[in-house]
């Protein structure tokens, strides 16, 4: 059989898929499903139409997203157990799948020089030492500061960059770096 004529079969066999089916597959089958549009009919017959963002491993739960209005988008979860039929629609567009990414992907993050680095491990090290906290410098080249031997602060020295299993001493620390008038998060 010809490439083409393969694709079109595997196209054929994922079209409609019942619940006894959709729930026995395995992650590698569902895969198939991936940034395409489905219709995936559910308990009560209730049906939902999109692009699969995801299908989930264990429950077979599929997360469904919608491109409403420019720059929005509706986001919906199908648990595994009530999918009744899916129903293949279309497949995705070249950028599909990078839409589809982009949604839950943070921001471009800032790069930082390592001097800027420098200066904002400095002026946080300076604020938790002027408040009293016990901070050392840990790693190979001295990058992460360890605030009372609890918790870690990685650069680029951000509330959210801290790191600690006592999630009070976490909440404490985050908030004095929140207070810090000298903080370059804020500016960021």
């Amino acid at each position: 059989r010809s490439a083409g004529t393969r694709e079109q079969s595997d196209w054929e066999s994922i079209c409609t898929v019942n619940m006894n089916e959709w729930i026995t597959k395995k992650p590698l089958e569902w895969e198939k499903y991936l940034n395409k549009e489905v219709k995936v009919t559910a308990d009560e017959k209730n049906a939902y139409q999109g692009w699969v963002f995801t299908v989930d491993p264990v429950s077979g739960s599929i997360v469904l997203v919608n491109f409403v209005d420019t720059g929005k988008v509706s986001v919906v979860t199908i648990m595994g157990h009530a999918i009744q039929t899916v129903e293949l629609i279309r497949e995705g567009e070249n950028n599909t799948t990078e839409k589809l990414s982009a949604l839950f992907m943070p921001v471009a993050a800032k790069v930082y020089s390592n001097e800027e680095l420098g200066q904002r491990k400095s002026s946080l090290k300076s604020w938790l030492e002027k408040n009293r906290i016990p901070v050392t410098e840990q790693g190979d080249q001295h990058t992460v500061l360890c605030v009372a031997g609890v918790l870690t602060v990685s650069p680029p020295y951000n509330p959210e960059d801290c790191n600690s299993s006592n999630e009070i001493i976490l909440s404490r620390v985050q908030s004095l770096i929140n207070c810090n008038p000298d903080a370059y998060h804020k500016t960021d």
